[in-house]
């Protein structure tokens, strides 16, 4: 996974969800509108200060999490 520049994480904002450059939208947020149908122009027009990039960027970051496999720990 490449340096993320624009999917922060911070315990005070949305209970440390991943979230765009610190604002209160989060990744799943962007991911499921996207999902639901709508176009990238909607989620811009509807959140005037995102930029493309954060779109790409939450897109990217949740294409990647889909990928992680959890191991279970082995008990002593």
């Amino acid at each position: 996974m490449k340096k993320l520049m624009r999917v922060t994480f911070n315990p005070e904002v949305m209970g440390g969800k991943p979230c765009i450059r610190g604002m209160r939208v989060t990744v799943g947020m962007i991911v499921g509108m996207i999902a639901s149908g709508h176009s990238r122009e909607d989620v811009l027009k509807l959140y005037p200060y995102l930029e493309p990039e954060d779109i790409d960027e939450a897109l990217s970051y949740a294409a990647w999490r889909s990928e992680e496999v959890d191991l279970p720990l082995q008990t002593a």
